[in-house]
């Protein structure tokens, strides 16, 4: 039921201050019920019979208020924001609960992207370090190799300084090979050892950083449990991660970006770690074939030079032992020689034609100057024979000397010839080809 204003009455006793007081209060009283019952048909929320039924004076105030409330409704001005409060719908807890839900299911479905995106990255540092843990078994391979090259070598000056003669035992090209191949080994070892600890080091941090990643995606991982894996947008197939500002209160918070940023710089620095280390194993497969190989052809020339004064030794040795031969030939001859001309020891073996007063010498002196020379010749010629004599001697001695040097010099270059060739075996035989990669087995050939 509408109010009505009564008229006010004409005759007025009291002041004008009181009535106007009055008359204020009431029309502000008329206007705020006017408004509040515009309000409470424009929201529909007042009853029924508003509309329906009631009396011509309520149609007519319904009348007048229509327009100006409509155009409350359609275009509310704030102060009628403030003034109109209408009431909320029935469905407000369900549209509250909605929106919940839609807020929610919005960060789960950003949060399974982040998740996403941090394991993606996961595997990747994780493959990574399949990749470095592969080369890191090269290097250490490398180094078995390197050092056993470097026992050969040790063991190769140890077994040439076993060489018979102090002639051989001298220090040659084959000694400064050696000498040259250990210090290659010894520096390749060194480059590769610090190498091998970087690589370490840099598998700690793709440890470490792979842990972090995979904390952060378990940590955006208990937000995802109503969420379905195939519905999501972060799936199998889903979109990468496409959010860069970071928020403390979004899924991409600043540790994930940080985490994300660090991995992918370890991903960098792995990469070119893999790439110096092939190219040093590379490297150090073809210098250690260079050395070992320049080595071994060394001690090659050593011993073909070896067997060939080995040979030469043979023939001069043949022929010193032939003029021994020849020279003691001659000395036999020269003391028969010696001899004869020394005549008989004994004075009753001399013969009456060799004797020197015989009688055609003691006819032929008796007259003054007629000296035979037969005695002076026999003196000179016992005298230039023992000379030669003793003379020949001295070169059968110097030539059995020579002789027995040469032999000795043939023993000794023989057993180096024979050392020399045990310890090419020997580092053909003990040098391990499974110790090299194959793929740097070809390169270094």
């Amino acid at each position: 039921m509408q109010v009505q204003s009564v008229p006010l009455g004409s005759v007025t006793i009291g002041p004008p201050s009181w009535r106007d007081g009055t008359v204020r209060a009431i029309r502000r009283a008329e206007r705020l019920v006017r408004d509040t019952r515009a309000g409470r048909c424009a929201d529909g929320s007042r009853p029924r019979s508003c509309g329906a039924a009631g009396t011509a004076q309520d149609k007519s105030t319904a009348a007048e208020t229509r327009r100006p409330q409509t155009a409350a409704v359609t275009v509310p001005s704030p102060s009628q924001r403030t003034a109109l409060a209408p009431f909320p719908p029935t469905s407000l807890r369900e549209q509250c609960a909605a929106a919940s839900i839609s807020v929610a299911g919005e960060y789960m479905r950003r949060a399974r992207e982040v998740e996403v995106q941090l394991r993606r990255q996961a595997a990747a540092v994780t493959e990574e370090g399949v990749k470095l843990e592969r080369e890191r078994g090269h290097l250490e391979r490398m180094l078995r190799s390197l050092r056993t090259n470097l026992t050969i070598n040790r063991r190769s000056s140890e077994g040439r300084s076993l060489r018979p003669h102090a002639a051989e035992t001298e220090r040659d090209g084959a000694d400064y090979l050696l000498l040259c191949e250990r210090r290659e080994l010894a520096e390749l070892k060194q480059d590769l050892e610090g190498t091998l600890r970087d690589t370490l080091t840099q598998l700690q941090v793709l440890g470490e950083s792979s842990r972090r990643l995979l904390d952060c995606a378990r940590e955006r991982a208990r937000v995802l449990e109503l969420l379905p894996h195939r519905a999501s947008a972060g799936g199998p197939g889903g979109a990468a991660l496409t959010a860069t500002n970071t928020d403390p209160l979004s899924p991409f918070t600043p540790e994930c970006k940080q985490v994300l940023d660090s991995s992918s710089l370890m991903l960098k620095q792995s990469q070119l770690l893999r790439d110096d280390i092939r190219r040093r194993l590379s490297s150090a497969a073809s210098r250690q074939g260079a050395a070992h190989r320049s080595v071994n052809e060394g001690l090659v020339k050593k011993i073909a030079e070896t067997v060939t004064l080995q040979q030469r030794l043979t023939v001069t040795s043949a022929a010193a032992r032939q003029a021994v031969s020849r020279k003691q030939r001659e000395i036999n001859c020269i003391r028969q020689s010696h001899g004869r001309a020394q005549g008989p020891e004994y004075s009753g073996d001399i013969l009456s034609r060799e004797k020197l007063d015989r009688p055609v010498v003691q006819v032929y002196q008796r007259h003054p100057g007629t000296q035979l020379p037969e005695a002076a010749q026999l003196i000179q010629g016992s005298g230039v024979l023992r000379r030669c004599l003793k003379s020949s001697e001295g070169e059968l001695a110097k030539l059995q000397r020579v002789y027995l040097q040469l032999l000795d010099d043939l023993h000794a270059k023989a057993a180096a010839a024979r050392v020399d060739s045990g310890v090419v075996r020997m580092r053909r035989q003990q040098v391990d080809r499974r110790a090299v990669p194959s793929f740097l087995q070809q390169g270094a050939r």
